[in-house]
């Protein structure tokens, strides 16, 4: 953000405002400061000013090669870093013009501020004081802005272009009629004389736009404007979208929404302890077999695991020791696994260079895997610091799963998978394994054609139409039914989006497969529903929602979330037998219109027949290509693959 060289009138100061960083942990150091109202000749802005040295630092790590799948994360030193490393590093002055301010949240019991700016993006440090409605409240006699009507956290900043467009229509005086009454009087006449009632409108329309001082948004997009508003209004309100004919007779105005599965209220799913030494130990039978491992998988999917068990149970989670395996089997089985690991290790250890010239696709994936060993998750201790052992074990494991893998071989991606396994297990081999394990499960996000990828982003809008419509459909509108905004969440299982502690908790989670397949289409679903109104209430567009999205990374409340992911799987069972045989086959239940042997093919096809009538057919059936060592960096996508070709020249990517 540039920096004005004039000195600014504060208007308004609030001290003791502690910023904190994206990726900021709660034992680290915070910065202090101030948080402003100020008002500059270009105009007035919320301006944080630190009042002592900070350890927090940014820069971009921003990999060329994710441009499109990553977010503007900014990485922060601790108060362990090292003092020369830390010189220099005092904290910013984070300044927010009014004219740049869209919205604003109030989260964690009135004690956190979050900033979303026009452009979609969210400020990614945020503010932490004692009482944010003290502040609100001295930015009301600056600003004008109003809580939304669905989100009682979130405030929509108006300007005065907004304040025109938001106005009744009997504030503009379009009509001498009842504006209630008269819109559903054009509707009616719409229907029995199309002709005559538009030219009415129209004229009515015109004579205003001529004689009275006008407004900055052409007609045609003003009046449909504020008549999408006036739908969506009675659709919210529960008031029925109906009307009386000319016979008298009632008919109502269809929309989408009446044609989907209605859901119950969701239900509270709380949160359980985590799995603990004694609960596992009384699973254990003599020999050492976990004789209830649905038990367990409950227990974990409720609560994770403590950390001092979890080198031993990922293990079964990641199918490398079978859950019915004696103590005696597990450790004849890992003595196999070390040698088959050191074996495959050799294959390639031992490759001549003459070899490797003659062997094309060897060298790429090994260029690759060099160039991303040494930028994955650099800021975490265990792989900090210039020679580091650890990220020469990192090396080895991805070149031994490319001689186990010849087919797959290695695509950029799968460090950010294999670095939290490796610092847990802290060992070469049991971290190949368990790696092994993880790749079975996520292998297909990774595949060439990117069909598995595919899939899965017409699944979830297709859950997405069943559990929120109404932003399914507003996505649908806004070039974003495609659902490519959440590419990163499941290329690497949101690896991206959690800290290290909770991305742990969410992989053993997810690991369980309970309650049901494609879980993680269900925590996608409830992110999005938490975003529903930051969404479409600042009226957000493709740039607008990609870039919103990207910067919810490090921002997700993980219990949260799982709750509420929960919750939506409930809800579809509550009315299961009236899904339909798309949305059941996605969450593991039995087709009930077809037979079992054609339901996947069913099911893809539902899916993106589903896509192609919310609007997203052109987004549906995107050729995403895989990237090699020799891209551009960009994912590539086919000639006719135009609102995708637009946001890979986006400045902020």
């Amino acid at each position: 953000m540039f920096e004005p060289t004039e000195l600014g009138k504060d208007l308004c100061i609030h001290t003791g405002i502690v910023l904190r960083g994206a990726n900021i942990r709660e034992d680290e150091v915070h910065s202090l400061g101030t948080l402003n109202i100020v008002e500059y000749s270009f105009g007035r802005c919320i301006e944080w000013k630190p009042i002592e040295v900070s350890f927090v630092s940014e820069y971009q790590d921003q990999d060329p090669e994710w441009s499109v799948v990553e977010s503007h994360t900014r990485r922060t030193r601790t108060s362990s870093c090292e003092s020369s490393d830390c010189l220099g590093a005092r904290p910013r002055t984070v300044r927010i013009p009014f004219s740049e301010l869209k919205s604003f949240r109030i989260n964690h019991g009135g004690q956190q501020l979050i900033f979303m700016q026009r452009d979609g993006t969210t400020y990614v440090a945020f503010f932490q004081l004692s009482n944010a409605e003290s502040f609100v409240n001295s930015l009301r006699g600056f600003i004008k802005f109003v809580k939304s009507k669905s989100d009682k956290n979130l405030y929509l900043v108006l300007d005065e272009y907004s304040t025109v467009l938001n106005r009744s229509f009997a504030e503009l005086d379009l009509f001498q009629e009842n504006t209630s009454d008269y819109v559903w009087k054009f509707v009616k006449n719409l229907h029995n004389r199309p002709y005559e009632t538009t030219l009415e409108a129209f004229s009515k329309l015109a004579d205003i736009w001529i004689y009275k001082e006008p407004v900055k948004q052409p007609v045609e997009e003003a009046v449909a404007d504020l008549l999408n508003r006036s739908l969506t209004t009675e659709m919210r309100s529960g008031h029925p979208l109906s009307s009386a004919g000319s016979n008298g007779e009632e008919y109502e105005v269809i929309t989408e929404l009446d044609q989907q599965c209605l859901l119950p209220p969701r239900p509270t799913c709380p949160r359980g302890a985590p799995l603990s030494q004694e609960q596992w130990d009384r699973c254990k039978d003599a020999e050492g077999r976990i004789s209830d491992s649905e038990t367990v998988r409950e227990i974990i999917f409720r609560g994770g695991i403590v950390p001092s068990l979890r080198y031993e149970v990922w293990k079964f989670l990641l199918n490398y020791y079978p859950w019915k395996s004696t103590c005696a089997e597990r450790i004849e089985l890992r003595k196999l696994k070390t040698d088959e690991y050191y074996r495959m290790k050799l294959q390639w250890k031992s490759m001549s260079v003459e070899q490797e010239n003659r062997f094309s696709d060897y060298r790429g994936r090994k260029s690759l895997i060099e160039k991303d060993v040494n930028r994955t998750d650099r800021t975490h201790p265990y792989y900090s610091g210039d020679n580091n052992p650890h990220l020469g074990q990192l090396y080895d494991i991805l070149m031994t799963y490319v001689m186990y893998n010849f087919d797959l071989g290695y695509v950029q991606g799968m460090s950010d998978l294999l670095s939290p396994i490796l610092c847990l297990m802290d060992n070469e081999v049991d971290a190949f394994w368990s790696f092994v394990g993880f790749m079975e499960r996520v292998s297909s996000n990774f595949e060439m054609d990117q069909a598995g990828m595919k899939a899965q982003l017409c699944q979830l809008h297709t859950l997405l139409n069943i559990t929120e419509p109404q932003l399914a459909q507003y996505l649908s509108n806004h070039e974003s039914g495609n659902m490519f905004f959440c590419f990163r969440w499941l290329l690497v299982l949101f690896k991206r989006e959690f800290n290290a502690i909770d991305i742990i908790k969410l992989w053993e989670v997810l690991w369980t497969e309970l309650p049901c397949k494609n879980f993680h289409l269900l925590l996608c679903a409830a992110i999005l529903d938490t975003e529903k109104s930051a969404l479409m209430e600042n009226r957000y567009g493709f740039t607008e929602i990609l870039k919103h999205i990207n910067d919810l990374s490090l921002h997700i409340e993980l219990p949260w979330t799982l709750s509420k992911a929960e919750g939506i799987y409930n809800q579809l069972m509550a009315v299961e037998s009236k899904l339909p045989d798309n949305v059941r086959t996605i969450i593991g239940l039995a087709p009930i219109n077809s037979s079992p042997s054609n339901s996947n093919s069913d099911e893809e096809e539902e899916g993106r027949r589903n896509t192609l009538t919310t609007g997203a057919a052109s987004s549906s059936s995107r050729n995403y290509s895989r990237r090699t060592s020799d891209d551009s960096g960009n994912i590539k996508f086919g000639a006719n693959e135009v609102s995708f070709e637009r946001s890979l020249n986006i400045s902020y990517l």
